[in-house]
């Protein structure tokens, strides 16, 4: 089973396995391969599948009509079925159907890694060296409780706090959670949890408990003996003396007494299975002379590339031969097997098989030796070459034949280079597990456009119980490749355009170990994305920042002198309202001021060197320059003072402001006096007592009767601004005349009245 999991990936990953070569027939054939039927697999991981499907006997990758392959089944494809790399590959969808999985179990970043929490309490013996401090957990008020209670071992001062039973409740422990449906490569998503029906589970515990823990308030509480247990057991504790709150004085001192609970959660899972199955149809040439069709499988290093380890790494090779378009084996005399390192000066390897079969194979055995492997990395190649020798001449289109050979080669890797990972979760425990494989993870995204760098990560893989050293990428079809690392970016050319391709990743544990996994990618049109960013606040005479976010894929960059912007107005304003320096001619960024308010549309056009166009409209509001508003506060009378000149004071307090977050930069106040008495202020004129900008103010009158108060604010724009498109007159500015009720703005003025005392 490991050696098909290593052919499959290595296969999506570009590495030869095996070669092959045949001779093409004149008469068509139908034929068809099985996929695999799988239901109720779970996880977005298996949403899509990638299949490589081995041929029939007696059918070579080259005599297929690839015209005529056809999936047959429930499932959605994922582009076309193809042939690849001596296999027929197709990419299927899951048929996705809807279950609730019940008790589903949580643990702490791997299968089967419970929750560990530590409960505890600190006891603190007094200064009198008798009486001992308990502190304690209490489940009523789900808070801390203390009670005193002397030492029970006649010592001074007290050895150990008196044998009782005391209760801790820390807070429930849920990082790292991960879900399971009974085994670690049955992941649940967290979103699939029904949130109300996860339950804690009690596992294990130190000895010194008393009972099963209970899952209370969020947490876990449990009660335990201390300062022993069992046949006077006593606990160890962590000195306190530092964390005290108040100097130790006598026998003063603290402890912390603390246990171990160990728990797992369980739910119900509300989860999206999907399923496989149907076959591929094809027609196909069958040979209709003898034809060899030899393959050649690396067996081992598997995985392959592998890690060195000692002084050698064991290669083994088989390579098998196949006599298709001819039946008579009696005529066949022998089969002839060689292997050979590549460019190596050893001689070459051969091995023979006298049976009568159409089909024969052989395995050879090599060895990499630690000398060979200088640096980081190493690859050796072998040619493989199979045999058919016959008795008698056979005939063939061409004339006759006594034999037919056909070659092979075969690459193994090996590194060297140990470069661990820090893995970012559960610290170890003291029951720790072994053997536990990596788990390899892939994000990548699902498209990617031609010419553009895409970013695959294998960061996320992790193992149960060490540390991933080593990742191997396979990116078929794919430019730049990945070296040993949990990252890299990778960039498809043109020609790639409407093709899917595999990734494949392959981790390898600090105990050797490994775990694979795979996705697909496939390859979009380079078209650029067009794109415009406004930003400012948006106001009426205001600057606003027209920008041009617009991208594409990285070998087929925007040409600029191709980009076209135009600005609109759509409606409340006209396109004489729209102010800006220059052109939008290659716009990149531009401040632009529009004089009215209302609704505008801004439009940009672009085109990359790989001869694509995209084009984005934006709509926006210019939202109005809203007018400050004046009020202020006076007393509605005032007396005039003998002591000071006969004048009365009025106290004024503004309050003006402005609605939108403008700035008032001046006041000019005034007043008028009704001097007929006629109870009209129409005919009277204004006087200015101050422009100073005050918010607080004394207005002082010298003579008896009414007066009318006003104040004009004048703002300053609170947002940045154009200078050049702006005037004084857009400076907007409000009289309280037209904000403020007359009556509050009208005081009046009287002598004092005398002060009468009766004397008998």
């Amino acid at each position: 089973m490991k050696r098909l999991a290593l052919l499959f990936l290595l296969i999506c990953s570009g590495t030869s396995l095996f070669s092959s070569g045949v001779a093409m027939a004149a008469d068509t054939k139908p034929s068809s391969v099985s996929i695999p039927i799988s239901t109720g697999l779970v996880g977005s991981n298996n949403s899509a599948k990638v299949y490589f499907l081995d041929l029939p006997s007696g059918v070579t990758s080259q005599s297929i009509k690839t015209g005529t392959l056809k999936y047959n089944g429930s499932n959605e494809t994922v582009g076309g079925v193809t042939v690849e790399n001596g296999k027929i590959k197709v990419t299927l969808k899951g048929t996705a159907n809807t279950k609730v999985i019940s008790g589903v179990q949580g643990y702490r970043g791997s299968y089967g890694e419970d929750f560990l929490v530590y409960p505890g309490n600190s006891i603190w013996r007094y200064s009198d060296g008798r009486r001992w401090q308990i502190n304690e957990y209490d489940e009523s008020t789900n808070g801390m409780k203390t009670y005193d209670k002397s030492g029970d071992d006649g010592q001074m001062p007290s050895a150990n706090p008196p044998h009782v039973v005391v209760s801790a409740a820390p807070p429930m422990d849920t990082s790292y959670l991960k879900w399971y449906n009974g085994s670690k490569t049955e992941d649940i998503d967290s979103s699939a949890i029904i949130q109300s029906t996860i339950k804690p589970n009690f596992t294990k515990g130190s000895p010194q408990l008393k009972e099963t823990p209970k899952f209370k308030n969020g947490r876990v509480i449990v009660n335990y003996y201390i300062p022993y247990y069992g046949d006077k057991t006593y606990l160890t504790y962590i000195d306190q003396k530092e964390d005290a709150t108040h100097p130790l004085v006598g026998y003063a001192t603290g402890r912390m007494f603390e246990v171990k609970a160990y728990y797992y959660l369980t739910a119900d899972a509300k989860v999206t299975t999907y399923s496989y199955g149907g076959n591929i149809t094809f027609d196909y040439s069958p040979p209709d002379q003898a034809t060899l069709n030899g393959t050649a499988t690396l067996e081992k290093p598997s995985p392959n590339p592998i890690k060195l380890e000692g002084s050698k790494v064991d290669v083994k090779i088989n390579v098998k031969g196949e006599l298709l378009g001819y039946v008579d084996s009696s005529n066949i005399e022998e089969w002839v097997f060689y292997a050979k390192e590549k460019n190596g000066t050893a001689k070459a390897d051969m091995k023979k098989e006298y049976s009568k079969l159409l089909t024969a194979s052989k395995s050879f055995d090599y060895s990499i030796p630690a000398s060979r492997v200088v640096n980081d990395n190493f690859k050796q190649d072998y040619t493989l070459t199979v045999v058919i020798r016959f008795k008698r001449p056979v005939v063939t289109k061409t004339g006759t034949i006594t034999s037919l050979e056909q070659s092979m080669e075969v690459s193994a890797g090996v590194y060297k280079k140990d470069n661990p990972v820090s893995y970012p979760s559960v610290p170890s425990t003291p029951t720790k597990p072994e053997g536990k494989p990596p788990i390899a993870r892939i994000t990548a995204p699902k498209y990617i456009k031609a010419g553009s760098d895409m970013m695959v990560y294998g960061g996320n893989s992790s193992d149960p119980d060490g540390y991933i050293t080593d990742y191997a990428w396979g990116t078929p079809g794919a430019e730049g490749g990945i070296e040993n690392t949990a990252r890299g970016y990778v960039w498809y050319t043109r020609d790639k355009v409407g093709e899917t391709f595999p990734i494949t990743l392959t981790v390898v544990d600090n105990d050797g170990m490994i775990g694979s996994t795979s996705t697909e990618v496939t390859v979009i049109e380079p078209r650029p994305a067009a794109d415009l960013e406004i930003s400012g606040s948006l106001k009426q005479n205001r600057k606003t920042t027209l920008t041009n976010s617009s991208s594409s894929p990285t070998r087929f960059p925007i040409i600029k002198s191709r980009t076209q912007v135009t600005i609109s107005a759509v409606s409340g304003g006209t396109n004489a309202d729209i102010k800006y320096s220059g052109s939008l001619a290659e716009l990149e960024s531009k401040d632009v001021l529009f004089k009215k308010p209302g609704k505008y549309r801004a439009t940009i056009h672009v085109e990359n060197t790989a001869g694509y166009a995209s084009d984005k409209e934006i709509t926006f509001d210019i939202v109005p320059d809203e007018s400050p508003v004046a009020y202020f506060a006076m007393p509605i009378g005032a007396y005039r003072d003998p002591t000071n000149e006969n004048k009365a004071v009025i106290s004024i307090d503004d309050m003006s402001f402005s609605s939108d977050k403008d700035n008032i930069i001046k006041r000019i106040w005034e007043y008028r006096y009704d001097s007929n008495n006629n109870g009209s202020f129409t005919d009277e004129g204004w006087v200015q007592f101050s422009n100073e900008n005050k918010t607080r103010l004394n207005l002082e009158l010298y003579q008896v009767g009414k007066y009318e108060v006003r104040v004009t604010v004048i703002e300053e724009f609170g947002q940045p601004t154009i200078e050049d498109f702006v005037t004084d007159t857009d400076r907007l500015r409000t009289s309280s005349e037209a904000t403020q009720n007359v009556i509050e703005r009208i005081v009046e003025v009287n002598n004092r009245p005398p002060e009468v005392d009766w004397d008998f």
